[in-house]
């Protein structure tokens, strides 16, 4: 295979991994309200479990998705129903200096950052998540390669995934520092939530 091929590979697995999503907000969030290293299974979760399902989608799984159509809307709706339920969490989530004056350990909700099988979970139910992963199977794949190549575009995916995360959720933390009075903190906080609600635009169209 050429060295084109890989480059469009490693391209779009970039290009797709650092733009926003639902992933990169969540973790931009994690970052501010939770700080880098507790988000750091979230991360992982993203990452590894993406390329779970890159495997899972080029081993047939999308074939098994066409003989029968209703499992992807069933699908399209929990995951609305997820990040409705994420935006509300994050929209009434305390500044932590705030949950510290209120004598709280930890600011709810959400009171603890998503982990790595909550995280790997949500990709299942991430409509940018099957987009990549349809998209680079069907127009990355390696001809005659069979699962073999796609474990490799998968690993690959994960190795350029895994970054653009880090640099989401060291954004959040940068925040962090800079949002100190607890209304703008809130105030971001609700941004990312009415995110969330807008990344529902392809779910419902």
């Amino acid at each position: 295979m050429s060295m084109d091929h890989w480059f469009g590979i490693a391209l779009f697995a970039l290009v797709s991994s650092i733009t926003p999503g639902p992933n990169n907000v969540m973790i931009l969030a994690s970052g501010l309200n939770f700080g880098f290293i507790r988000s750091l299974p979230h991360s992982l979760g993203i990452a590894i479990g993406f390329g779970v399902m890159l495997v899972a989608v080029g081993s047939g799984l999308h074939s098994v998705l066409e003989t029968y159509p209703w499992a992807y809307p069933v699908m399209r709706w929990l995951g609305a129903g997820y990040l409705l339920w994420m935006a509300w969490g994050l929209a009434h989530a305390k500044a932590p200096q705030t949950a510290e004056k209120a004598g709280i350990n930890q600011p709810p909700p959400p009171s603890q950052p998503l982990g790595f099988m909550g995280a790997a979970a949500f990709q299942w139910i991430n409509p940018k998540a099957w987009f990549m992963a349809v998209t680079a199977v069907t127009a990355y794949g390696i001809p005659g390669a069979g699962i073999g190549g796609v474990v490799i575009i998968a690993l690959l995916f994960a190795a350029i995934c895994l970054p653009c995360v880090f640099v989401w959720a060291g954004f959040g933390v940068a925040l962090r520092r800079a949002l100190q009075n607890p209304k703008h903190f809130r105030q971001f906080n609700i941004s990312m939530a009415l995110a969330l609600v807008a990344s529902l635009y392809p779910l419902i169209i």
